[in-house]
């Protein structure tokens, strides 16, 4: 068996967290490849190395003196360094570094080194191979990753090699020089590894254990999500829960590569596994039949009625042209025999809603639009509720005994998620009632 597993900067930001995935990796043989973040904030108010990195450009770049900064990134490591008793020579790699920076060199190429040295100092520690990102993850001049020459660089690599870090978030252009992925980069060099070594799992660690069903700020000691589907996944990140990034997830998607998100501060936890769609396990029963609650606040409905609507074609799609003239992204439209919505962000139409308004009613040749603002977006998902009796009777239940108004209802195609349009003033209390009336 194979694993990958990628470490987020809270796992790297000083020796302490440096001895946790040292332990980590040496306690489990089948971890093979390892991908390591630039190290993260140690306290609240501490700096990420990579926010240090982007200021020490800016410096740079308006010629201010950037040796200050650049002495804090040194010292981080240097401390690091000392604590672990590592022999690597980071005052060399700090003089490439200057070098670099006095010939003027490029932001991706300064703000990469985070992860480089990082993954560095973890290699020297664990005594196994270091292989430097810009060699086996090629960028095209467009931007785009070159997957065919990644693939078959990092299949010739990894095969050479029993244990190896990776640093993460950076990768090449053809002619050599760094291109970094954008923020948050380093979940994606550790799908692409995973995929490519043809992982039997994508270890993502972090400092929670998993995702939990909904969100601890308004549900008290909500329960973690023991697995999840990609397609579940989708659904609660779309409706704004904090959760892995589609690019992140795409190649072990697509590879069919379950990912098992992991909290290094509790190694222990079994965490949260995302399977695909269809390797969910045929014996594993949610308990809760919901897997999450998720939602977003300010949005504003416009409401549409035209007598026979439905006898005439195209009234919807006249309505979405004007949206989508003025660059306006549309989350539902939930519709009627003689009646459609159109619900948006809020924030999208604020100085438009009178404009758009007089548009639909000379378009569509109805007197009748009406707005309301303030509405949320209440989105509960689990793959166990399709085909299952009573789940949303159940759940409207739970929404009027707690005296929450149910504004709009939309129920997705696919049967996994239901979603309600509540007042902005009920947010919190509906999602504490949906999730009290499903989970045990």
């Amino acid at each position: 068996m194979i694993k990958v597993a990628k470490f987020g900067g809270t796992s790297l930001a000083d020796a302490t967290q440096f001895k946790k995935v040292h332990d980590i990796v040496k306690d489990d043989e089948e971890r093979k490849f390892v991908v390591v973040s630039a190290p993260g904030k140690r306290f609240k108010d501490d700096n990420k190395i990579t926010d240090l990195l982007y200021l020490t450009y800016a410096h740079l770049k308006y010629s201010v003196p950037y040796a200050p900064v650049l002495k804090l990134i040194e010292d981080r490591f240097n401390l690091i360094k000392e604590e672990l008793n590592l022999s690597i020579d980071l005052e060399h790699e700090f003089e490439i570094i200057r070098k670099k920076l006095d010939d003027k060199c490029e932001e991706d190429y300064i703000v990469s080194r985070g992860e480089y040295l990082s993954a560095l100092l973890i290699a020297d520690y664990l005594q196994c191979d270091f292989i430097d990102a810009k060699d086996v993850i090629f960028f095209k001049y467009d931007g785009n990753i070159d997957k065919k020459k990644t693939q078959e660089k990092l299949a010739e690599v990894l095969g050479k090699s029993k244990k190896a870090i990776i640093p993460g978030f950076y990768g090449s252009y053809p002619d050599g020089s760094i291109k970094t992925f954008s923020r948050g980069g380093s979940d994606i060099t550790g799908s692409i590894i995973a995929s490519a070594a043809k992982a039997d799992m994508y270890e993502n660690w972090t400092d929670v254990s998993g995702f939990l069903m909904a969100d601890p700020r308004i549900v008290k000691n909500p329960q973690q999500i023991k697995k999840i589907t990609y397609q579940e996944l989708r659904e609660l990140s779309y409706m704004g829960a904090s959760v892995l990034h589609d690019e992140a997830v795409f190649p072990v998607r697509q590879a069919g590569i379950p990912i098992n998100i992991k909290n290094t501060n509790d190694p222990e936890n079994p965490g949260t596994i995302i399977v695909g769609d269809d390797q969910a396990d045929e014996n594993y029963e949610n308990p809760n039949i919901i897997t999450g609650i998720a939602g977003k606040k300010n949005f504003t409905v416009f409401y549409v009625h035209k007598e026979h609507m439905a006898n005439e074609v195209g009234v919807i799609k006249k309505a979405l042209e004007i949206f989508e003239g003025k660059g306006i992204s549309i989350e539902h439209i939930p519709s009627g025999i003689d009646s459609f919505s159109i619900v948006v962000p809020t924030e999208s139409v604020e100085k438009l809603t009178h404009e758009i308004v007089e548009e639909l009613k000379t378009k569509l040749m109805t007197q009748s639009v009406k707005t309301h603002k303030n509405l949320s977006l209440i989105s509960t998902v689990g793959i166990g509720m399709a085909y299952k009796p009573g789940i949303s009777a159940k759940l409207f239940n739970a929404l009027g005994e707690n005296n929450v108004n149910i504004r709009m209802i939309d129920q997705g195609s696919s049967e996994i998620n239901i979603i309600v349009g509540v007042e902005d003033k009920d947010f919190e209390k509906a999602i504490r009632a949906i999730y009290n009336a499903f989970v045990k």
